[in-house]
This record gives structure tokens, sequence and C-alpha cells, in this order.
């Protein structure tokens, strides 16, 4: 029997399950998924769970349901490379693997900053967008809410959450001269207007020296808030840090052009955990965990596998609330209703994919 192990069920871990199970596979072959949820998250949609604007349903998947897989959910605590194992809390026997892939996604990167890891809330898990959420939902009128990190996901919280709640005093700190560094001057320029006028306070050049439970100190001042949001930077799970395995300067393992760890080919990586050149993105994961499902089927059939050619990324999307939006789609800069739109079908295409 040949054990097939995927750490985490996120896009990654997913698009390689599917990509196996839409092949005929040796019956040798016994495939167990770990993840700590019953489902298959939506991770890029979890900041509309911390701006109450969909239902918990909405932004949550079933995993296949096939008599050749099978499922333990439960959080991982330690990958046990020398032994072949992962251990399980609350489960007294280990699970145990031939090939390993490690999907584990990221969590969230304080920088060191004090109090951030205390008195911030999240979106980097399901659990804790519900939390948070649930601390934005409370609020008084005229609350206070401060997002620290103005890339991509700090935009898409706060400009949800302004949608949401009118009556919100929203804060949003950036660390650069203009939100969205990674755009171009055309979407930056489009998001700082659509902030002015939908009431949105941005403080570029922020640095965040120290937070509190009822505020945020930033280069000498502090601001009183209700809730505080920290979507300032991620780095890759604890779980994968730990590993004695080669990683590059941002906690990444370094892998070989199979995705492999270089000694211990029977162990891949997918996702914000992976080496890459690439930003993280769900984009990437997906695309990652198709071409390691390839190189996995032929192994699995005793065949050489293909080398994987090389990710081409179809553009980035984001969103100002429901009907507003901004990205880059075929190497250009899009901004408005049409990137929204794009990304709504988007979303539904990989929920029925």
């Amino acid at each position: 029997m040949k054990r097939l192990v995927i750490l985490g069920g996120g896009y990654g871990g997913l698009n390689i399950l599917t990509g196996l199970l839409n092949h005929q596979l040796p019956e040798d072959i016994h495939i167990t998924i770990v993840d700590r949820n019953p489902y298959h998250s939506v991770k890029t949609e979890f900041y509309t769970i911390a701006a109450g604007t969909s239902a918990e349903k909405d932004v949550r998947q079933s995993f296949p349901d096939d008599k050749r897989v099978n499922y333990v959910y439960g959080e991982i605590t330690k990958i046990d490379t020398e032994n072949q194992q992962i251990l399980i809390r609350e489960q007294s026997y280990p699970v145990l693997y031939d090939y390993l892939v490690i999907g584990l996604g990221c969590e969230d990167d304080y920088h060191g900053v004090e109090g951030a890891a205390e008195y911030t809330h999240s979106v980097q898990t399901f659990a804790k967008a519900r939390r948070t959420g649930l601390a934005v939902g409370n609020l008084d009128a005229y609350g206070k809410v401060t997002i620290v990190g103005a890339g991509l996901s700090g935009i898409e919280v706060a400009s949800e959450i302004r949608e949401s709640r009118k009556d919100l005093n929203i804060r949003l700190l950036d660390r650069g001269e203009s939100v969205l560094k990674a755009f171009d001057a055309k979407v930056q320029e489009y998001v700082e207007e659509w902030f002015v006028k939908n009431d949105v306070d941005v403080f570029h050049r922020s640095s965040v020296e120290y937070v509190e439970k009822q505020g945020v100190c930033n280069k000498g001042v502090c601001y009183i808030d209700d809730v505080t949001i920290w979507t300032a930077g991620v780095r890759p799970n604890y779980l994968v840090r730990e590993l004695p395995l080669e990683k590059d300067e941002q906690e990444k393992i370094i892998l070989n052009d199979y995705y492999q760890v270089p000694g211990q080919e029977n162990i891949y990586v997918v996702g914000d955990c992976a080496s890459s050149y690439h930003s993280p993105s769900g984009q990437l994961a997906g695309q990652q965990g198709e071409q390691i499902a390839e190189v996995l089927l032929a192994l699995l059939q005793d065949k050489e596998p293909a080398k994987p050619k090389e990710i081409k990324l179809k553009g980035t999307l984001g969103s100002l609330g429901k009907t507003d939006g901004f990205g880059n789609m075929m190497q250009k800069s899009v901004t408005g209703y049409l990137p929204r739109l794009a990304k709504s079908g988007v979303l539904w295409l990989n929920k029925r994919h």
C-alpha cells in the first residue's frame, strides 16, 4: 500500500486531490486529507465574513465524497519527517505517510510589534475571520475600526466594512506612500479616490510601534479604537517554519522543479509554504496543485513525470464592496464594475469546479 497524505484542503491541496481523483488510480493507493475544518475554505472571501456581508456557508465548500479518500479533521501538532508521520491533537495515533504534500498556508506576520498578536483581529483563518466579523458586527453606532496594512487584504476588508456599516469610523494605516504598492499608479489612484469618497481615513508612511487593547500607537501618536484588524503581511505556517528543511529568506521551503524537497523527494510543498518568485495567492496555489497532481499521478503509476511548465498567472482582482473593484487582467489595469464582475465570475467557476 502507498500512503499519500495531503496536509491542508486549501486551493493547492484540493486541486491536487481532484486532479488525482479525475483519473483511475492503482488499487494500492490510499489518500488521506488532514484539515482543521470539515470543508474547503474559500480564503479569498474571508474579508466578507469579517465585514458581515456574506453567510458562512457561502465561503466554504464540501470536500469530494470519494471512497478512495479518507478525511482526518483536527489540528496538526507536528510534522515528523524523520519517522514519516503526522501528529494530530487529541488523536492517540499518528497519520503515517509514504508521500506527503504540505499545503498548510500562512499566518499573520506581526513583525515583532508588541501587542499585535494579542490585541488585533485577523482574516487568516475561517475561525479568526468569524471572530473578526462578530467583533465588527457588535460595534455600537460610530464605533472605531483600525486596519493595519493596505495591501490587497487590507483594502478589501476596509471597503467591505464600509459598505456594510456606513456609520463606523474606519482608519487604514499604510506603511507605503500609496495603497496597493504591487499595482500601478492608475489602480492606486482609483482606490485612494474611492476611500476619499467613502469616508475612509488613510494614513500613509505609517509605522506601528505597539498595539494595546483599545488602540494603536503609530509614529508617536496613539489612536483609540474598538477593533483593530491586522493585514500587514504573512509568513508560512509555524509547523513549516519548524521543519529541518532548507528555506528561503521568507521562510518558505526551497524545492526542485517538481515541487519536491531536495533529498526527500517524497515530500511536496504547495502554496504559501513553497518558495516561489510569484507572490502568494489562491491562483498560484491552485496552479501548483494541478501540476503536483500530474507529477504524483505519473509516479503512482510507475511512470516518469514530465517537468512542470512555468506558471503563468492570469492577473489579480480585488473588490471595493459589491459593485466596484480593481485589478490586472491580461496585463492591463482595470477599475470599476468590470473587475468586480470578473472576480464574482471566477469565484462562481471555482465553486463549481
